[in-house]
């Protein structure tokens, strides 16, 4: 953008330099031609006035010398031609020149002339000035004057080039001043954007600087802070309602539990047992949704901090922590990685929390019989972790919603689950600068796909980040 805002400056100084500098090129040329003209022009008079005594008596008089005087001090040739076009007295370098003939005919006629109107650097030839010799009314001659427009080019030329340096320097002072005028209307800009991808990064701490450049600027600038401030305070309500209520309902969901299974024994009807079968079975539900909801709130209180992990190892023990569920549902769980570790550059708990959500889904869904893979692999610069499963899979607009909220596919609303799996490990994946994606399967079934980016080589064994420790306990995540 800087370099469009200056572009924009220097084209504008050039059409008022071209505007400015092209009548003035052309006035200073006009005005060298006219100062040569009108002094070739004052020659020939004189030269006229003592010619028509000379053409009458036919003697040289005083003209001959004057004209031999006028060669010799300035070089310049000029002749006396009479009305038949004869030339009666001629200095000794006078030489016609192109457009003699024409100006002839016209000082012939009665009238003083000169060619051309106005040298320019480019102009060849001379300058041709032609008087009528008058005598009581009569035209007897002309007195011809033919000067070279060598140094009437050189003048103008001196004087363009002049104008084109001060030009070059009126162009470099408005580049330097259009630099620093770009620069300091677009540091607010810069800082701003600066800033709106620190803050998509997730520090939402940082602000714009609202003292820099036009007041435009900065009244948008300080409204891009209000504006932040508010967010940032609203996320945080948000988050912290979330968690808070999430909490609090814990307790007397609590109670509610034991007081429902306080009534088993008292129930001797068979339909009052179902019942408080499936009273058991929604508080044990909305239990799990409590849960997910405090896991939610807080990967989204996440402050972006980076752990080194060994996604290999992690993979390893969430696949061990899932196998007895696996095997109760019939399910094949399998582990596909070698034995080299696999180092990411995650947020805390992102790889295992991932892994859970994916592998619960996977073995729920996948059914009796069924088998789930998980594999990992460095890929891209980072580590990749797949987990495959041979269930029925998702059509492609369920893809695009499977990270929203308490979404439930239409044929799982039955299933276990609060539906927030997915987007706690799309949460935390994002805030490790990862990818989650999910496609169909190649028969059938669908394919979780995690990337995380790989540790800087001076952080891949830095052991202040410590040694990945795998919780071994199923953590239902859907």
């Amino acid at each position: 953008m800087r370099r469009r805002l200056v572009i924009s400056y220097l084209l504008l100084m050039v059409l008022v330099l071209i505007a400015l500098e092209n009548p003035l090129a052309v006035t200073l040329a006009s005005r060298e031609t006219e100062q040569v003209r009108a002094d070739r022009l004052a020659d020939a008079t004189r030269f006229a006035s003592l010619a028509g005594p000379a053409l009458r008596g036919g003697g040289p008089g005083p003209l001959e010398a004057e004209l031999r005087s006028y060669d010799e001090l300035y070089g310049i040739g000029a002749a006396v031609v009479d009305r038949d076009r004869r030339t009666v007295f001629a200095s000794a370098s006078w030489r016609p020149a192109g457009g003699t003939a024409t100006a002839l005919d016209i000082a012939l006629s009665g009238q003083q002339t000169s060619t051309p109107a106005t040298v320019w650097p480019w102009t060849a030839g001379a300058v041709v000035v032609a008087v009528p010799i008058n005598d009581g009314g009569e035209v007897l001659g002309a007195v011809v004057i033919v000067t070279s427009v060598d140094p009437i080019r050189r003048a103008v030329t001196s004087w363009w080039l002049l104008l084109f340096l001060a030009g070059l320097l009126a162009m470099l002072a408005c580049v330097l001043t259009a630099f620093g005028l770009a620069s300091w209307v677009l540091r607010p800009v810069t800082e701003l954007d600066a800033v709106t991808h620190e803050i998509a990064e997730g520090d939402r701490g940082a602000r714009v600087q609202h003292r820099l450049g036009p007041s435009e600027l900065r009244r948008l600038a300080a409204s891009f802070n209000h504006m932040a401030d508010v967010v940032s305070d609203v996320m945080d309500r948000q988050r912290a309602f979330v968690a808070h209520a999430s909490h609090q309902l814990r307790n007397p969901l609590t109670a509610l539990r034991l007081r429902v299974e306080e009534l088993g024994p008292s129930l001797t009807d068979p339909d009052g047992r179902s019942e408080h079968r499936l009273a058991l079975e929604e508080t044990d539900r909305l239990a799990l949704v409590l849960d997910a909801l405090l896991t939610l709130a807080r990967a989204e209180r996440e402050e972006n901090e980076r752990v080194t992990v060994d996604a290999a190892a992690v993979a390893a023990s969430r696949v061990a922590a899932w196998a007895p569920l696996a095997r109760h549902r019939s399910v094949a769980l399998r582990l596909a990685t070698s034995d080299a570790p696999a180092y990411a550059r995650t947020v805390p708990t992102a790889v295992d929390q991932a892994l859970d959500a994916l592998i619960d889904n996977a073995v729920k869904f996948s059914g009796a019989g069924g088998a789930v893979t998980v594999t990992v692999a460095r890929r891209d610069q980072g580590v990749a972790l797949e987990v495959r499963d041979t269930g029925p899979g998702m059509t492609e607009s369920q893809l695009g919603q499977a990270t929203e909220r308490f979404w439930r596919a239409p044929d799982a609303q039955n299933v276990d689950g609060a539906g927030l799996g997915l987007t706690i490990a799309a949460v935390l994946v994002d805030a490790s600068d990862g990818r989650l994606t999910m496609r169909p399967g190649e028969r059938r079934g669908l394919v979780a796909a995690l990337w995380f980016p790989a540790p800087a080589p001076d952080l891949e064994a830095d052991p202040a980040d410590g040694e990945p420790t795998a919780d071994l306990r199923p953590t239902p995540a859907r």
